[in-house]
């Protein structure tokens, strides 16, 4: 096919860049790996394998021999570079064969893979290696296409890809990959010689070539032939037998996933902290506002990367989208039992289908849940594993839609989808995952965090593993520190939402924006502040008014909106204040500043009295003179200082480091982590506390 023949997939070789890789077939590998991996209608994020095989030098010998190269582990098609790639010796792989003691020894030679190593320094070989060593073409393919699995996944999957690819693609029935099923694609190529591809049943697609080009092309015509069958008959059947119910407006949409998410959250996170991720792509509102939502999303999905990543089956909320959601306890009587239901559901699946040797079951929430009408929310360990989940499952639903289309569809048994779930290298591969970081599974909203103390509270936060939430009044410094964090800490770590802590409507707009993009909150850290050194006969009434405003009611209403969602998730969670030391000492010309932080101080007080039975946790951190990067030197702060002290601007520095204990300039970070202090795990049993972080001002000494 030419490239402007192609309408369900993306024709993306560039033969300029292809030149410049003067024939190296492992680049080739890579390019052509990374343009199947770009386009999400071929393969999804983490999904399929690809591989080369060529003649290169034996280390050892200096003689010539046969290597492959496949991606390995754990990798991901659209970002990986060479150093993801597995090399192993080709003769050495089939030579396993002798050893092969049968599918009831299956795992055993996953250990054997070492053996063959042809470089040491490369990834890990995947269980799929020998699914690729066992076919001769130079160049595979192996792909998760929706359109494709729509086919394999279909009751009569193997009759119609006879039929539409004229026996051109051979098929293998669904087994579990490893080294059979290596063995069981070369039987049915010796079978079924000059075929182009093999289907395997509920799983995927294999295609080849004998050149990097001619891999890729034949790939995106066979997925191309499937997508184009696929088109056809939607236009003879409606969709998934037509709508139940319609969904809410957008705007309404929202507002019942703001309310239901924490709750949500709070449930999914019974025994580990989750992050949430929603979506109402209209891919998923047609399916869950279907006829045949009740028959089909009990039935799980298909292929074992959507299945690993969404689990048995959704939870279906059995609640009506146009429900009055806004009170915590009727949301909670409605959906906790629904969660019960799901928890014994699983339970009872782990216990019918275990075995001797299975791992201990695992966490029984659901980690997909549908809401007719509203949406799908998804939730897992971080947010990009959340997001990943519901893109999986996105792709479940287009496989259902594909099949139902074309015939009936087929889920995994529940025994096979078990055994893939609790296999027991699946089991290595997560005992062998780094040890989560402190604040992994936390979501944190630190006000003013665009700038100063509150930028490096956030990235502080951001490195031990929280998701953050930016925000600022400044929309154009909100959206450099935006970018900032995510080239620092990628794309699912944070979010950016403007933030005006005097305004209701503000704050409620961005706890909002932190429930859509995280599914709550855990931390607030009241840091946004102005600051006016003036004398009481110059001090006016503006001026007090605007202090109060920002530093005394802007606490007082960032906490109230969210200790509202702490007690929807039933999570406990940590306020920290940022007050200052002149919430204690009393210095000249800081009646309004001084007085207000005194008011923030108390206040922190009276809430760490208030919510202790909710397991909120109110701390204060009373910084003093940060100077590097602060915004309060801002708008004449620094002026009225060096008057107050009847010093130069210049000498404040110097000046606020001299009058300390301990001579030490206090920098943001030294106040970020005094923060992470209070809420790193360490001090889960302190709450109503005060951390100085001011060099050591003894005027300030709480007594």
């Amino acid at each position: 096919m030419e490239k402007n023949e192609f309408k369900y997939v993306s024709y993306l070789w560039d033969d300029e860049v292809a030149a410049k890789l003067n024939g190296d077939e492992v680049a080739l590998l890579v390019y052509r790996s990374n343009l199947l991996g770009a386009d999400l209608r071929l393969t999804n994020y983490g999904g399929g394998n690809t591989s080369c095989k060529i003649v290169s030098k034996d280390p050892v010998t200096n003689k010539e021999a046969g290597v492959m190269y496949v991606k390995g582990s754990g990798g991901d098609l659209g970002t990986m570079a060479r150093n993801g790639l597995a090399a192993l010796y080709i003769d050495r792989l089939r030579s396993l064969e002798n050893i092969y003691r049968g599918i009831e020894h299956e795992d055993e030679m996953v250990e054997m893979f070492n053996h063959c190593i042809y470089d040491p320094a490369s990834k890990t070989p995947s269980i799929d290696t020998p699914l690729h060593a066992f076919l001769p073409f130079k160049h595979i393919d192996h792909l998760h296409p929706d359109a494709a699995i729509a086919i394999a996944a279909a009751k009569d999957g193997k009759k119609i890809t006879e039929e539409l690819f004229q026996g051109k693609i051979g098929w293998a029935g669904w087994q579990r990959p490893g080294f059979d099923l290596g063995l069981k694609l070369k039987k049915c190529l010796d079978e079924n010689p000059g075929i182009r591809g093999i289907m395997l049943g509920s799983h995927g697609l294999f295609t080849w070539g004998n050149t990097a080009y001619e891999s890729y092309i034949n790939t995106l015509e066979v997925i191309e032939t499937c997508a184009a069958y696929l088109e056809q008959n939607y236009k003879k059947k409606i969709a998934f037998g037509s709508s139940r119910i319609s969904p809410l407006p957008k705007s309404r949409r929202l507002q019942q996933a703001v309310t239901v998410m924490p709750v949500l959250r709070g449930l999914c996170s019974s025994q580990t902290k989750m992050i949430g991720h929603f979506s109402d792509d209209n891919r998923v509102l047609e399916f869950i506002n279907s006829n045949d939502l009740a028959r089909l999303a009990p039935m799980g999905t298909s292929c074992p990367d959507h299945f690993l990543r969404t689990k048995i089956s959704p939870l279906v909320l059995n609640l009506s989208a146009n429900d009055d959601l806004l009170e915590t306890n009727a949301i909670k009587e409605k959906i906790l039992p629904q969660f019960e239901a799901y928890r014994k559901m699983y339970a009872a699946y782990y216990n019918h289908c275990k075995h001797p040797g299975s791992p201990a079951m695992r966490d029984p929430n659901p980690v997909i849940i549908l809401y007719p009408g509203v949406g799908m929310f998804s939730f897992a360990k971080d947010k990009q594993t959340a997001r990943v989940a519901a893109e999986f499952y996105i792709n479940a639903i287009n496989v259902m839609k594909g099949a139902e289309a074309i015939s009936e569809y087929v889920s995994l048994p529940r025994q096979e989808a078990f055994d893939i779930e609790y296999w027991l290298l699946e089991e290595a591969k997560l005992q062998r995952m780094p040890k989560p970081k402190p604040l992994s599974g936390r979501i944190a909203l630190v006000t003013g965090s665009a700038g100063g103390i509150g930028k490096a509270i956030a990235k502080k936060f951001a490195e031990e593993g929280a998701c953050i939430v930016i925000n600022d009044i400044n929309e154009e410094r909100l959206k450099t520190a935006g970018t900032e964090f995510k080239k620092l800490f990628g794309n699912d770590a944070s979010s950016s939402t403007l933030l005006n802590v005097t305004d209701e409507g503000s704050i409620q707009n961005a706890f909002d924006a932190a429930v859509l993009a995280f599914g709550g909150i855990d931390i607030i850290v009241n840091n946004a502040g102005i600051s006016i050194s003036k004398p009481i006969a110059e001090h006016s009434e503006e001026d007090w008014d605007k202090l109060y405003e920002i530093l005394v009611k802007g606490q007082f209403l960032v906490s109230k909106y969210g200790i509202d969602i702490m007690r929807k998730q039933s999570l406990g969670g940590d306020i920290i204040n940022i007050v200052s030391k002149n919430a204690v000492v009393a210095g000249p010309n800081n009646a309004g500043y001084g007085s207000a932080k005194a008011a923030q101080a108390h206040l922190s007080r009276l809430l760490a009295a208030e919510l202790g039975a909710d397991k909120i946790r109110v701390n204060a951190v009373n910084p003093d003179a940060v100077i590097a990067d602060s915004n309060i030197w801002a708008g004449g702060w620094a002026e009225g200082r060096a008057k107050a002290y009847n010093i130069s601007v210049d000498e404040l520095p110097a000046y606020y480091a001299k009058r300390t204990l301990l001579n030490e300039t206090i920098l943001p970070e030294d106040i970020a982590n005094a923060c992470y202090a209070f809420v790193s795990g360490l001090l889960n049993k302190s709450t109503g506390n005060v951390l100085n972080v001011d060099g050591g001002v003894a005027a300030a000494f709480l007594r």
